[in-house]
């Protein structure tokens, strides 16, 4: 018979706040285990020393690297990897041998904490329970008797080892704030705050519950003196604080409203994104967006963030000319370009209300996805070309069969964005129906998934072997042009030249 597994959190360093049921747990261990840095002492012991019972096996798992370097061949990751695997063949011995082992944790087991990756490999070998814990977001509040959240603010969690751009703008995205694992990366927390505009209102906690707890504002805090098991709270926006200044935007200028900017960020990479836009991204004051494109926005200082759904273009469109038609600098972004199936054409829809006649608008270029998957491929596009969405929120389906109809009779190579979606099952099915009674079925197909973004796939096929179960919204579809050739290693072309008369058009892909 084997032994059980329980992972139990101690709490955050009182040892009044061990919940009953981890104090009887300990009480009855045979085996208590406790994680440690390379020096060996263990902060989850000192918690529960005084629930130990006399005569248990201890076993102390002491990391064999922290901060420091490693000469691991694989780094620090397949160190702790390492370290983690022989743990848990320790703990298993006792285990197979019938022994219940209890694993102390600071906190919660499963709130950034070592005995996860225990978990992860011993539960299916053993029966496992995991205790809760009250964590260090908790105490931190309770210590600072300030609420994080109200209503409908949300809470975020973020650990400090975040490169700063992506801190700063979570932060800036959000209302209540906690940021975990601080020490060394205390410099950089500091700065991400700074350029999410929270500085002022970001407390430190230290120890919090403990004899050593120490509260003090982060922008006062030496940062030479943090510790890693310390905290920063940020609270939300539905906080009542006497001493948090309102906003003051800048007055507008004299000359009446901004230009609105309108940019393309391109398909994903931030190597793809032009000067042009990333130099009027540093000057506008507020971006507004689709979240996932606000999101690609690194944070600065005094930059404000509008993100909003997919499908409220035109309020969003509404937005943002108001705030330029106040003399606000703004930038609405879009992936891609813009005027591509953009923000572009929203953004000109709605300045036709009246309010907004005296706002100039620019729109500033950007990589579109056709262009990033057909230079994957090759030069699919590298003649004629169409461009269509298969969506049908904003066009009739009739319409858009209508037009594959024709773009597949004038021997055109197509563009296919917005393939399918959950929502929308069925469109891409149809459009193939449509597009195979007018096309020979070798027709040569790329289709792209996530190109310029993590998950990147490319594959070549043809319209009449493709699968729209195998496409999502996150493909781009490039069906070739009678023309369209794919070459001995893979690559896909289109010629420039096209034949005189349609009768002579021939299918060479395959050569």
């Amino acid at each position: 018979m084997s032994g059980r597994l329980y992972g139990v959190g101690l709490g955050p360093g009182d040892p009044e706040l061990i919940t009953r049921k981890a104090a009887r747990l300990i009480g009855e261990a045979d085996v208590v285990a406790y994680h440690s840095g390379t020096h060996g002492r263990s902060i989850a012991r000192s918690i529960a020393a005084g629930l130990l019972p006399a005569g248990v096996v201890e076993e102390s798992l002491v990391y064999p690297v922290t901060t420091g370097s490693t000469t691991h061949p694989r780094g620090y990751r397949g160190a702790v990897d390492d370290f983690y695997d022989e743990s848990a063949d320790r703990l298993a011995v006792h285990l197979a041998a019938g022994r219940t082992v209890v694993v102390l944790c600071e906190g919660d087991p499963m709130f950034y904490g070592s005995f996860m990756y225990l978990h992860d490999r011993l539960a299916l070998r053993y029966p496992t329970e995991v205790v809760p814990g009250v964590t260090s977001v908790s105490a931190a509040t309770a210590a600072a008797a300030m609420p994080l959240v109200r209503q409908q603010d949300v809470l975020t969690v973020l650990p400090g080892t975040l490169p700063v751009p992506e801190l700063a703008r979570r932060l800036a995205d959000t209302q209540g704030a906690a940021i975990m694992k601080l020490g060394r990366t205390f410099p950089a927390v500091r700065e991400a705050l700074r350029q999410a505009g929270r500085l002022e209102e970001a407390l430190y906690v230290e120890r919090a519950s403990t004899i050593g707890q120490a509260l003090v504002p982060v922008k006062d805090v030496d940062p030479e003196t943090v510790p890693y098991f310390s905290i920063i709270i940020v609270p939300g926006d539905g906080v009542e604080r006497a001493a948090r200044p309102a906003p003051v935007a800048e007055p507008a200028p004299e000359s009446g409203p901004a230009e609105l900017l309108v940019v393309g960020l391109g398909p994903g990479p931030d190597g793809w994104v032009s000067p042009e836009v990333t130099a009027a991204l540093a000057e506008v004051d507020h971006i507004v967006g689709y979240a996932p494109y606000v999101n690609r926005v690194p944070q600065r200082e005094g930059l404000q963030r509008h993100a909003s759904g997919n499908t409220v273009e035109l309020d969003r469109a509404a937005a943002a000319l108001r705030l330029a038609a106040a003399g606000q600098r703004v930038a609405v972004v879009s992936g891609g370009d813009a005027g591509v199936f953009g923000m572009a054409a929203a953004v000109f829809e709605a300045a036709q209300a009246p309010e907004f006649a005296g706002v100039p608008i620019r729109v500033l270029p950007g990589i579109t996805a056709a262009q990033a998957v057909a230079a994957r491929a090759g030069a699919p596009l590298g003649a004629d070309y169409a461009v269509i969405s298969l969506s049908d929120r904003l066009k009739p389906w009739a319409v858009i069969e209508d037009r594959l109809r024709h773009i597949a009779r004038a021997d055109l190579a197509l563009a296919v964005y917005n393939p399918s979606s959950r929502s929308r099952g069925h469109q891409l099915a149809d459009a193939l129906a449509v597009l195979r009674s007018e096309r020979d079925p070798d027709t040569v197909v790329v289709v792209g998934q996530d190109i310029g973004r993590d998950g990147e796939a490319l594959r070549c096929t043809t319209l009449g072997e493709l699968d729209p179960a195998t496409v999502d919204m996150r493909c781009l579809l490039l069906i070739g042009a009678r023309g369209t050739r794919v070459t001995a290693d893979g690559r896909v072309w289109t010629p420039r030249s096209v034949p005189a008369g349609p009768g002579e058009a021939m299918n060479h892909h395959g050569a």
